[in-house]
């Protein structure tokens, strides 16, 4: 066999999810071009083995191998080849903070590119260029290049590799923006063309993923669980990062559904294969009860993540979220009151950046401000903001967190003495739920929806007007407290609870209320 027949090989054995026998096949190739002299074909080797053995996650080999693609290249005449390199030096700027470097760089890709007339490296320098952009904070315009990329993978313009590279770095990129719309529509192109290629190549794991994370924000949950089990299964063993986002995911689905021991399992794969599984452990330790370690458990996650741009901006506005509502489950409002400012200022910020103000993050910080406004008891405040985040989720078409502001929404309503608000609120949130399959919400938003119905005097709960009638009876609290089987501590609190919402001082005036009002 000759180098170009390895070559060729490595390709076959890349496309159908042989990465071994890839990177076997191709470093025969890189010796054959080495002994005959051929310097480019060489140096394109030693890179694509870079790239096979940076995916793999080995990060040493794949050092080595880019050492040896540029020693190959530093004395070639200008040619293709050199497109590579100009966009690992973009991608290393980059990651130092040098976002000058780094444009240059990948508009001299742009230029090399366009002179060697390779339409696959022309888009993939603006797909460069615009991540650079999108790093500066620059959303608008690095969305905008980001298209162009994307327009001219779906026009069929590039080779199928860089068809599945330009799809795989566009869909993590609109994510990492927060750009709902875009992801949808491009994740819909991206599993078409993946369709049209052999079944095992990888681009089909890749793009899956961030297809599984749309299908979820969208609502359909039962494909996205069957497509993150498929993404596992074509990732692992060697891209495992992938593989363990696609675990995360499928743990957020399974909490939501009740199905606590399958999330804690499907977190903790996550976590194994290199993934933090917050904020979503978290929220599965509150649904069991255990919120004073999931509090722990955010805080130090935060600590760690610091924000920035990017991805790291929208995982800390996610945790940040996961805070308020942990934060007002065990009645910490200063703590909440904190995190909500936060979303409110990063929401601001992304506000100018994107040019835009109907973003996952704007529903977000609408709703953590909503819910702790309701919180501080602040209607005035609660609820336009929460009728923002509903307008919100609704148009960006993510019906669960919808329905979500719709359950806090409706105890704001009952507040606000619009118990046919509340009704209305609850009811749509309850059917959501019920076509989602998220059975404790469901449960919930029936339990309310039958307490608006039967709606008690004074917004007594059923214990409060238990209690109440013990005491128009002459009952002491000890006796309640046996009655009942609660403590005389339980007891006292509840009596607090029954003045203040009865606006009453005194055991004779609950007494008098209650028989004024049927309930003695």
């Amino acid at each position: 066999m000759t180098p170009d027949d390895f070559a060729a090989l490595a390709d076959a054995a890349w496309w159908t999810g042989r990465v071994e026998e890839s990177i076997t096949a191709r470093t025969k190739a890189y010796s054959g071009y080495g002994a005959a002299d051929a310097a480019r074909q060489a140096g394109f080797c030693a890179w694509m083995l870079f790239y096979e053995y940076q995916l793999a996650g080995r990060t040493a080999a794949a050092a080595g191998w880019l050492r040896r693609a540029r020693e190959h290249l530093s004395s070639e005449p200008e040619c293709v080849e050199h497109c590579y390199l100009a966009w690992v030096e973009a991608e290393e700027a980059q990651q130092r903070g040098a976002y000058d470097e780094a444009m240059s760089c990948a508009r001299r890709m742009a230029g090399i590119a366009r002179r060697c007339g390779s339409p696959d490296l022309l888009a993939m320098s603006s797909q460069a260029q615009a991540s650079v952009l999108l790093a500066q904070g620059r959303i608008a315009g690095g969305l905008a290049l980001l298209d162009d990329a994307m327009c001219s993978a779906m026009a069929g313009e590039l080779s199928s590799f860089f068809t599945g590279w330009i799809y795989c770095l566009g869909l993590q990129q609109c994510m990492a923006s927060a750009d709902l719309q875009r992801a949808v529509e491009w994740t819909d192109a991206a599993m078409t063309w993946c369709a049209s290629m052999p079944e095992e190549n990888n681009f089909r794991g890749l793009c899956r993923v961030h297809r599984v994370e749309v299908l979820e924000l969208c609502g359909d949950w039962t494909r996205a669980a069957a497509e993150a089990a498929l993404t596992c299964g074509e990732l692992l063993p060697y891209e495992k990062r992938t593989a363990a986002e696609a675990f995360y995911l499928t743990g957020g689905i399974q909490r939501r559904r009740g199905e606590l021991a399958a999330a804690e399992t499907s977190y903790d794969r996550a976590h194994e294969l290199g993934r933090d599984p917050q904020p979503g452990l978290a929220l599965l330790r509150l649904a069991q009860g255990k919120a004073d370690s999931c509090a722990a458990a955010l805080r130090l996650a935060l600590a760690g993540k610091d924000g920035g741009d990017g991805p790291d901006r929208l995982g800390r506005c996610r945790l940040l979220a996961a805070q308020v509502e942990v934060s007002l489950a065990l009645g910490r409002l200063g703590q909440a009151r904190t995190a909500a400012h936060e979303l409110e200022s990063a929401a601001r910020e992304w506000q100018q950046r994107r040019e835009s103000e109907s973003t996952v993050l704007h529903a977000i910080a609408a709703a953590a401000g909503g819910g702790v406004a309701f919180a501080d008891r602040d209607l005035e405040r609660a609820l336009p903001l929460l009728r923002r985040a509903l307008s919100l989720w609704l148009e960006l078409g993510v019906p669960y967190e919808a329905a979500q502001v719709r359950m806090t929404l409706a105890a704001a309503d009952r507040v606000a003495g619009d118990d046919e608000g509340a009704r209305l609120e609850l009811q749509a949130a309850q059917a959501v739920f019920e076509r989602l399959g998220a059975v404790p919400d469901a449960r919930r938003a029936a339990a309310l929806l039958s307490a608006v119905h039967h709606r008690l005097p004074g917004d007594l709960t059923e214990r409060e007007v238990q209690v109440l009638r013990l005491v128009a009876a002459g009952r002491t609290n000890r006796s309640i407290a046996a009655e009942l089987v609660i403590s005389e501590h339980t007891v006292a609190r509840h009596l607090n609870n029954i003045f203040a919402k009865l606006d009453v001082s005194s055991r004779a005036a609950a007494t008098a209320y209650a028989y004024t009002h049927g309930l003695a």
